[in-house]
Formats: C-alpha cells, sequence, structure tokens
C-alpha cells in the first residue's frame, strides 16, 4: 500500500522560521505543509503549561488572515489542523476573526488568554506568504523554534507515512473535496481594536489626512479609527491586488506613487499627513507635507515621537535603528539594542519590566511598535499589547503634533540631527546572505583587524566614506566610521531579499551611503557579494 509521500507529483520544500514567523514561495506552500507546521505547533502549544503560554484541548484558538488572495485558502489547512489536534477526544474550536490587523487578532487572543494564528506574508512580495502563530500568553520566542522544529519532524513523519488512500490531502498536497468551509467570521476583535484606541485619544480637530489604503487589511479599519477621532480623512489607491509595501525600504517609485495620490488630494485643499501600513497592517507608513512634497519618516524616528509622546521610562530598540535615540531626550531611558525581530524586542521589554520600569515600550526600524506594559496618560489607560502595531504609532505621531502645534515636518525635526535610509536586494538568497555574513564576522581581535582593511577596500573615500572605527556583530555586520556614520548589512530574515541600513548627519548624506551600497550591478553590496563569490 502506498503512502502519501510516494505519490506526491511535487518535491515538497520545507516551511521555515523567518525573523518572526514562517514564510515561503507561494508555489510551494501546499495546504499540507501548512499543515504538518500547524499541526506540529499546536502539539508543542498543548504539552506546555498555561504560564508558559500552553493551551487546552477543546478551548477557543482564534484565526485571521490578509487581503492576499492565496490566504484563505491556507487557512483551511489552518482549521484542519486545529480540528484533529487532540483528536480522538478533542481538537481545539477554531474561531474565524476575518481579514483583519495582526495586532488586532493577536491582542484580542491574548486579552482572553488564548492561542492565534494570522495566515499573512506580511510586508514581502506577492509570491510569497506564510503565517504566524501566537502563544496564549504572547508571541512564539526564538527559544521556541528548535523544540517546534522536531515536532515539526515528528508529525511529517506521521502524515506522509499514512496510507495514500485514507489521507486527507491528494497527490497535490491539497485537501480531498475542496477542503473544508471557513467559520462564518466573528467581528469582535475588530471592534475590540477600534475601541482599544478611541477610548485612549482624544480628537484631532478635523485634521485633513489622506489615507493610502492600497491593498493593506486595516486599510478601513484605518480610517474608521481617524473618523471617529475627528480627522477629516480622504482615502486613495485602493487596490483589488497585492501591493508590497515595506515600510522599511521605501523606494523613490513607492515615494512618486504616494506623491501622485497626494497632488490629486491636495486639489480639494491642504494634508496635513498621509498615512497607510503593510500588508498585514503591523508596520505604518508615515508622511508629512512640505511645500507639496510628501516626506517620509522612517520608522525608527517615528518610534522615537511615540515614546516621548507615551512618556517611557524604558524603550528597546534592535541594532538596526537609528542611533539618534542615544543623543536624545529619550537616551536615558534606552535599554540594551537587540538582534533583529519582534521576539529579540519582547525579550528586552520583559527585561526592562523585570527590573522595575513601569510605562515600557519598542519598535523596530519598519516601525512597528510594542507596548510592554500598560502606558497611563492623561487619566487614559492603554494596556499592553507585544506585538508590532501599526495604528498606535500612526496616531501617536498625529496627536504628539497636535499637542505641540507642529506640522510634522517640524515635529520631526525636534529629534537629534540624525537621518536614516534603508533599501533591499531583490533575489538575494538568505543562504548567500548568511554566508557573506559570516565570511565578515572576526573570532578574534587579529580576525577584526583583517576584516576591517578588506572591508575598507570597499567603502571607499570616493564615495564619501571615513575610515572604519568599530564592527559591531550584533545582527549582521555594523560598521561605525571615525566620523560617526553607520552602515549596517544584513540577509532579510523573511524572505530572499539583502539589506542595507545608513545613518549620517544628513538625509542627503544618508540616501547616497544606500546609493553606494545599493546600486546595481556594480554598487559596494555586489561587489562584496563578488569577491566573496568563491569562497
Amino acid at each position: 500500500m502506498s503512502n502519501l509521500r510516494s505519490v506526491l507529483d511535487y518535491e515538497p520544500q520545507i516551511l521555515r522560521f523567518g525573523t518572526s514567523g514562517r514564510r515561503g514561495r507561494v508555489v510551494d506552500l501546499t495546504q499540507l505543509e501548512i499543515y504538518i507546521n500547524v499541526t506540529g505547533e499546536l502539539e508543542y502549544l498543548q504539552s506546555l503549561p498555561r504560564a508558559a503560554g500552553g493551551i487546552v484541548r477543546g478551548e477557543e484558538f482564534y484565526f485571521g488572515y490578509d487581503l492576499r488572495p492565496g490566504s484563505p485558502g491556507l487557512c483551511q489547512a489552518v482549521v484542519q489542523a486545529l480540528l484533529d489536534t487532540g483528536m480522538p477526544d478533542a481538537g481545539m474550536k477554531p474561531v474565524n476573526l476575518g481579514p483583519l490587523p495582526t495586532p488586532a487578532l493577536t491582542g484580542y487572543a491574548l486579552s482572553r488568554g488564548r492561542a492565534s494564528i494570522m495566515v499573512t506574508g506580511s510586508h514581502i512580495p506577492f509570491d510569497l506568504n506564510g503565517y504566524k502563530l501566537n502563544t496564549s500568553i504572547g508571541e512564539l520566542m526564538k527559544d521556541s523554534e528548535a523544540p517546534v522544529g522536531e515536532r515539526v519532524q515528528a508529525v511529517r513523519d506521521r502524515i506522509y507515512g499514512q496510507s495514500a488512500t485514507e489521507s486527507r490531502f491528494d497527490e497535490k498536497g491539497m485537501l480531498r473535496g475542496g477542503g473544508l468551509t471557513l467559520p462564518a467570521i466573528d467581528e469582535s476583535a475588530r471592534q475590540a481594536y477600534i475601541e482599544r484606541y478611541c477610548r485612549f485619544f482624544g480628537k484631532l480637530g478635523g485634521k485633513r489626512i489622506l489615507v493610502y489604503q492600497h491593498s493593506a487589511v486595516g486599510r478601513d479599519l484605518l480610517v474608521e479609527v481617524l473618523q471617529a477621532l475627528g480627522a477629516d480623512v480622504v482615502t486613495a489607491g485602493r487596490s483589488d491586488t497585492f501591493v508590497a509595501i515595506d515600510t522599511e525600504a521605501i523606494d523613490d517609485a513607492q515615494l512618486a506613487t504616494v506623491q501622485a495620490l497626494a497632488d490629486d488630494a491636495l486639489r480639494g485643499g491642504p494634508l496635513f499627513a498621509v498615512v497607510s501600513t503593510d500588508g498585514d497592517s503591523d508596520r505604518p507608513l508615515i508622511l508629512g507635507m512640505q511645500d507639496g512634497k510628501v516626506q517620509f519618516f522612517g520608522g525608527d524616528l517615528v518610534g522615537m515621537i511615540v515614546a516621548e509622546y507615551l512618556g517611557a521610562d524604558a524603550v528597546v530598540v534592535p541594532i538596526t535603528c537609528n542611533d539618534g535615540i542615544d543623543r536624545g531626550l529619550l537616551a536615558p531611558v534606552v535599554e540594551p539594542k537587540t538582534r533583529i525581530g519582534s521576539p529579540w524586542v519582547i525579550a528586552g521589554m520583559a527585561t526592562a519590566r523585570a527590573k522595575g520600569r513601569k510605562a515600557v515600550c519598542g519598535w523596530e526600524a519598519n516601525g512597528g511598535f510594542l507596548v510592554g506594559s500598560d502606558i497611563v496618560r492623561d487619566g487614559r489607560t492603554l494596556t499592553a499589547l507585544p506585538t508590532r502595531d501599526a495604528l498606535l504609532p500612526i496616531l501617536g505621531v498625529l496627536f504628539s503634533a497636535q499637542e505641540k502645534g507642529l506640522p510634522l515636518p517640524a515635529l520631526f525635526a525636534q529629534l537629534p540631527p540624525r537621518f536614516s535610509r534603508a533599501a533591499l536586494l531583490r533575489n538575494f538568497s538568505r543562504a548567500k546572505g548568511q554566508r557573506i555574513v559570516e565570511l565578515l564576522t572576526a573570532r578574534d581581535a587579529d580576525g577584526v583587524e583583517r576584516i576591517r582593511k578588506q572591508l575598507q577596500t570597499f567603502f571607499l573615500p570616493g564615495d564619501g566614506f571615513s575610515s572604519i572605527a568599530k564592527i559591531d556583530y550584533t545582527d549582521g555586520v555594523r560598521l561605525i566610521f571615525e566620523n560617526g556614520e553607520v552602515a549596517h548589512f544584513r540577509p532579510s530574515g523573511n524572505a530572499d531579499e539583502f539589506r542595507m541600513y545608513a545613518v549620517a548627519d544628513t538625509q542627503r548624506r544618508a540616501n547616497a551611503m544606500i546609493t553606494a551600497g545599493m546600486a546595481e550591478p556594480n554598487g559596494i553590496i555586489r561587489s562584496i557579494e563578488r569577491q566573496l563569490a568563491g569562497l
């Protein structure tokens, strides 16, 4: 009798962890692959005590999804895994929260002590997708990845070994009969998320704000919240096809798209701001207006504005964030810098709370803002939400500007004069990127000096670079130059991309550093790639 693995008419590709969650190519994301991974993760959670994020058979398990056309199909596999895991005694009870922002799903589930899954590819390109698991007490942390991997492998062996004729899956790795019908959508999480911010913030006084909707799952929710808070909202750019918006690496073409939408909106009156989010609405896109031109504000700068507005007494950020945070009002409350990824920021926030800090928050260079403790402002409480969120930073910036009576460019001009820019090279395999970082990572003082000299041959005075003073390996390769500039490069944790970050004393210089680093085909990163290709 043939087993399932023997009849599959394709070569399965294993879905692996990225920076946060699992990601893979759409063509490889069969329902079988999703089912195997989710089943393994559920079995892992069922083995844990409640205090460690565990779940109990038969209880509610929440799921949601973004607007990618393939996401509902992946949800079918998630639901089937939920129903099956724990049987014949009892599976989980799937609750469909529908298309909604990742933080709305996560916050709602955590408030009820329940685990959740968001099916989303987040900000990454259309040909990729995946999902993110949350335990009953928060995000899945990095130290869980190894034991989860062992569970998933055991499930894989078990499912592959099933009789092909008795398996739920056909030779294409799809649920037989077209899969099950998803449960009816429960709108409770969406409404709770709206109320969270309407209770905490005041009124925006009729400020005219353009919402760039594209294919963001929170595009209508964002409009609803802004209108409820008294803004005059204009919408534009709604798309039925998926638009990949990486708020950490906004390029000139995307800025031109937003500028064209703003130009059209300006015919109806002045704009105070242009706002949007990435695909699953956990990362903000915020732009101000200066003489009719849009001005983009990086997520690391956004975080500084919001943390100051909230009165944070501890802030946690990854090593890639703009180092202006070390020079301004927040410098006394900055915790040790972390590696890139929300699990690392969450761990840092937990450490800050353990030290007695009361108003703890964190953010990433993409602008996703995390609240590690309840925060009280003007007698109103914002409860903890230790996962990336786009709505809070958007509102925090708008209300901070209103409170100070400033347009957004003037508000950000109050920050220490340090400017950043990020960019990425697509179709750059993670394995290759990881190998480059490995080859440029020193093990001792002699190695550091050798690598410093090697890298200096790429970062040349002709491109404006001074001598490399220090190399930091917290996450990737971070070069600190004698003149204080910073160049940081690393492979993406979620996709086949290679990223570079630059920090300088002017925006023009940060932009120039990125241009020199990421130019095709002969920029610095490509030159490093060619030199190391045979090593």
